[in-house]
């Protein structure tokens, strides 16, 4: 299949999404720019590439041009096993080889910034958008995986240092590589519309005059009605890839009211997370592995109804964290972090795998569980997988500050298994145990997007 062409090798499918192809059409499209390309007057490289360039200094004071296996990846023009830039692929797209960055690890020192304030500061990590999330919230181990939710949504599986290719519509990527260490990938899958949504009820119809009307008008009605939101309105993503689909409410009757539609938007995003989770569990499964833990953040994991609505689809509980920071756990990682920025060492992986689950307590190690509202049917489901191996779900909530930070956020979790009476409190609550919430390693840091320009 055309698609699949360069799947093999770069684990992408053929797509202008990426890197690769934008770079051909420029080199086809502006005048001499192909010819100044091939006689080596012309660089071209990711977001990261050009911030890391200027930074050491640029074309004035002989910068660095590198990008990360992360980025890399994400251009369609890199081997996944070679970590390389593979000769046939670009030649096949047309983009010239000595056009493009070194490729180096995510986590070294590349070059120092020069000239300005910064001179002399070294520049020693490179991550890309939903890479750098992944590393973020800590799924440092083969099964751990994250969901943002934001204007889309991006689910992140760390595979290890298996690569692992998708027969459910996944990318396969690479997750990260910590110097001189094997490389880590990771199965992807996104989702065009989701918070974005939320903006569209806002802006167009104008149901709502802010996101956080959404849940009250959602819990104004005690389900959806028979409402379905299907918000195809660029395509549908993972795992279906339809760019020709487009988006319908459906199940419309006289009953219907916008506290109806309010629910099924939120909804919708569940569903269609659903949809991803399950072609990553069995992607997973088929090679051998499991998807153990998945974290969720972004603005969307405010919505209480899509949470809990969330967890009701997968089958699994939710706990949530009384305090959302950990100033101790922050101090710890900082003075051990010195001027490493991704790097972490076999301490910080022992301490941030440790517990059941990985979450954000306060200084007393306190926290709660919440239990889900399951149906009868939930409950009855055997799981997935029985005791103790079933999917953790923790969730992580915006504070004021940016959120990615050591203890800048609050956690829940959830384990997809049918709810145990002899292990709830008096409360009907879930025990919490201790944890801590994985750390985005502080120092000079390159804001660097993915290949894909803008994600």
């Amino acid at each position: 299949m055309a698609l699949d062409r360069f799947k093999e090798v770069s684990g992408l499918p053929l797509a202008t999404y990426f890197a690769g192809p934008k770079i051909a059409r420029i080199l086809d499209h502006v005048e001499g720019a192909r010819e100044r390309a091939e006689a080596g007057e012309l660089l071209a490289g990711t977001m990261d590439t050009r911030v890391l360039w200027n930074l050491t200094g640029g074309g004035e004071n002989a910068g660095v041009h590198v990008t990360d296996v992360t980025n890399a990846s994400r251009t369609m023009l890199m081997d996944l096993k070679t970590l390389s830039w593979d000769e046939a692929t670009c030649e096949a797209i047309g983009v010239p080889m000595q056009l493009l960055p070194e490729i180096r690890s995510s986590s070294e020192v590349y070059g120092e910034c020069k000239p300005g304030v910064l001179n002399g500061t070294p520049i020693a990590g490179i991550l890309g958008d939903q890479q750098s999330a992944t590393f973020g919230r800590a799924c440092l181990t083969p099964g751990s995986a994250k969901n943002t939710y934001g204007t889309g949504n991006f689910m992140l599986l760390n595979t290890g240092s298996e690569i692992v290719t998708s027969d459910k519509g996944l990318l396969t990527t690479v997750c990260y590589q910590l110097g001189e260490e094997p490389a880590v990938y990771a199965l992807e899958g996104s989702i065009a519309v989701t918070g974005s949504l939320i903006q569209w009820l806002r802006d167009n119809p104008g149901f709502i005059k802010g996101a956080p009307e959404v849940e009250q008008l959602a819990g104004s009605v005690e389900d959806n009605g028979g409402v379905y939101f299907v918000p195809a309105f660029s395509g549908l993503f993972a795992p279906h890839w339809r760019p020709d689909a487009r988006g319908a409410i459906l199940g419309l009757t006289r009953f219907a009211n916008k506290g109806h539609i309010a629910r099924a938007a939120p909804e919708s995003t569940a569903y269609q997370t659903k949809d991803v989770l399950d072609a990553m569990q069995e992607d997973a499964e088929r090679a051998g592995g499991r998807l153990t833990e998945l974290k969720v953040d972004g603005g969307m994991v405010a919505n209480d109804t899509l949470m809990q609505f969330r967890c009701r689809r997968a089958r699994c509980r939710r706990r949530a964290a009384q305090d959302r920071r950990d100033h101790r756990a922050r101090r710890r990682l900082r003075r051990r972090s010195g001027r490493r920025v991704l790097g972490i060492d076999r301490r910080d992986r022992r301490q941030l795998g440790r517990g059941p689950a990985v979450v954000s307590v306060d200084g007393r190690g306190r926290g709660r569980s919440v239990a889900p509202q399951l149906d009868q049917g939930d409950q009855q489901d055997p799981g997935l997988g029985g005791r103790g191996r079933g999917l953790r779900h923790v969730q992580t909530r915006r504070s004021g500050r940016t959120a990615g930070h050591v203890g800048q956020a609050g956690t829940a979790c959830a384990v997809v298994r049918p709810p145990d009476a002899e292990a709830m409190d008096d409360a009907g609550c879930f025990p919490a145990r201790r944890g801590i919430w994985g750390p985005r390693h502080p120092a000079v840091a390159l804001p660097v997007d993915d290949a894909s320009g803008g994600r």
